[in-house]
């Protein structure tokens, strides 16, 4: 490969996962909850990638890939716990080295001051060495399961990708109910 051509790499703080085959990148400030729905996720069947630490590779122009660091591949540090290695606890089924990044759900602490959007009709975007990813805010307090939280998001992502959309079906249908016949 000449010199001049050399692929993209960074690292972004964070936990990846893979949710019903959808590589999702959980992002937000240390101590929000990432592991520990990482953690929930890997319990309930789906797949460990990287935790903390996570190198992004651009593989094309518009493909990325996310793997843990050689260092703390299949470890994932859990307040109270401390350092646990997932592969160990949980079978070589539970993680996998690498997968395609495909969604970015980014989590916050819940402001009562600010606004969300609470039909699903933003279509948010990362980006991530020059790709547009599909991403979603999702504003946490306690009590709200993140792993439920998550998976349904991934299925909704997945039903969009298929040419479903639940938000902008209910708005059409509540228009053509007013009598607006349409999308607002």
């Amino acid at each position: 490969m000449p010199d001049s051509v050399q692929p993209a790499v960074t690292t972004i703080h964070g936990v990846f996962v893979e949710v019903i085959g959808l590589g999702v990148l959980l992002t937000g400030r240390s101590g929000t909850g990432k592991s520990e729905c990482a953690l929930d996720l890997v319990l309930r069947g789906h797949r460990f990638v990287a935790d903390d630490v996570i190198h992004v590779d651009k593989l094309g122009p518009a493909t990325l890939v996310g793997r843990g660091d050689d260092l703390t591949c299949q470890h994932m540090e859990i307040r109270g716990l401390g350092i646990i290695n997932i592969r160990d606890l949980f079978g070589a089924t539970a993680t996998t080295r690498m997968k395609k990044m495909e969604l970015v759900i980014q989590v916050e602490e819940w402001d009562p001051s600010r606004e969300y959007d609470r039909l699903g009709l933003e279509d948010r975007t990362v980006e991530i060495l020059g790709v547009r990813l599909p991403s979603l805010l999702v504003p946490i307090s306690p009590g709200r399961n993140m792993a439920t939280i998550v998976e349904v998001a991934v299925r909704n992502h997945l039903l969009k990708q298929l040419g479903v959309h639940s938000a902008r079906e209910f708005v059409e249908r509540q228009a053509r109910r007013a009598g607006g016949g349409g999308t607002p």
